[in-house]
């Protein structure tokens, strides 16, 4: 397996003149892609139909390019570029199949990518342990479709969900069904934090057999250092992307992580950067959130009291600010909304490499 992360900036949530350039330039080959993140410029929240325009743009040209073979990309779209965040693509490849005879050549193991997609699931099912155990049975699939060794070769792993929709609330209650909470953008907070929690059961970052849906949205304490989990209303299932490093991979990326105990916290990225000084910086994707205790660092924010902006827009404004400045670019993935990943009021921060 080789794999490839290739940024392309975006001019609009359909835009993809850019992506066309870069295939042209042979820089990205539509055979191997697999994965599609991207950051458009909605509000994030559940009537941010930008992340379904770019869906429907993506998969038109993918289609156009090698026809029926577009069905088997994942594509996640994050809404929300506030602050310096700028909207663009992150196509991810992945080439060959077999064993690399070794990775030592390269310098380590290199990156790999896994895919894999959760079934359907119910109004009812959203926020509670079935999509727990869903999730976890699916990042088990793309680890092991990865050939990524164990738990600590694993990243990142980012997860597009479901939300709940007014029609999928009236559904379910028609049928004596009841869900996890009758507010739409609540319900995108749930769906974060049990797809996040399945990530954790996944790798054994949590006690899988002592969760209860109870703890979901509830028991802080428990989290991934991983999982990116970011909801949305153009999908039904979860759609699961991978990222560690393998030794059964090639080629010159690879991947690391930290984790940031606030939204202020740069040195996660610091770091991490200052571990590789001989490698190129490709990506980085992070996780963003206001604290629940409404403070920073001892100092009291606004976030969770601002009726007019919702706090995950707050976040995702300061994370890519901080982020951006540490790293010099602010074309960066961050999504909002962390529930369950990384401690309260931080997340997980990633970064891909390419070896000089």
């Amino acid at each position: 397996m080789k794999c490839a992360v290739v940024r392309v900036p975006t001019g609009s949530p359909s835009d993809t003149q850019a992506l066309d350039e870069y295939v042209k330039a042979g820089r990205i080959v539509p055979e191997d892609v697999v994965a599609v993140m991207g950051k458009t410029e909605g509000n994030g929240c559940v009537n941010d139909f930008t992340r379904g325009y770019a869906v429907h743009a993506l998969r038109d040209y993918f289609t156009r390019r090698i026809g029926d073979a577009a069905s088997g990309i994942s594509y996640v779209m994050s809404g929300g570029t506030e602050g310096v965040l700028s909207p663009h693509l992150t196509v991810i490849s992945r080439s060959g199949s077999g064993r690399a005879a070794s990775s030592a050549a390269s310098g380590g193991k290199s990156l790999a990518i896994g895919v894999a997609h959760t079934r359907d699931f119910l109004p009812e099912e959203l926020g509670r342990m079935a999509q727990v155990e869903a999730v976890a049975e699916a990042v088990r699939s793309a680890v092991k479709e990865a050939g990524i060794a164990g738990p600590e070769d694993v990243h990142f792993v980012q997860i597009k969900c479901p939300l709940l929709t007014t029609d999928a609330i009236h559904e379910a209650v028609r049928r004596g069904k009841h869900v996890v909470t009758e507010d739409t953008y609540k319900s995108m907070g749930f769906s974060r934090g049990a797809s996040a929690l399945g990530v954790a059961a996944a790798l054994g970052e949590i006690d899988a057999a002592a969760l209860t849906e109870e703890d979901i949205c509830h028991s802080w304490e428990l989290y991934s250092a991983v999982a990116s989990t970011s909801a949305g209303s153009e999908l039904s299932c979860c759609e699961i992307i991978v990222f560690g490093n393998s030794a059964e991979a090639e080629g010159p990326y690879f991947i690391d992580h930290g984790v940031m105990q606030d939204a202020i916290d740069g040195d996660a990225l610091r770091r991490m950067l200052q571990a590789h000084p001989d490698a190129e910086l490709v990506q980085v994707m992070a996780k963003a959130e206001a604290a629940p205790s409404g403070l920073v660092r001892e100092r009291r924010h606004t976030m969770l009291n601002d009726s007019d902006i919702n706090h995950t827009r707050h976040a995702r404004a300061v994370v890519g600010g901080v982020l951006a400045y540490v790293c010099g670019d602010p074309m960066i993935y961050v999504s909002g909304g962390a529930e369950h990943q990384g401690p309260a009021g931080g997340g997980p921060v990633a970064a891909v490499f390419r070896r000089q």
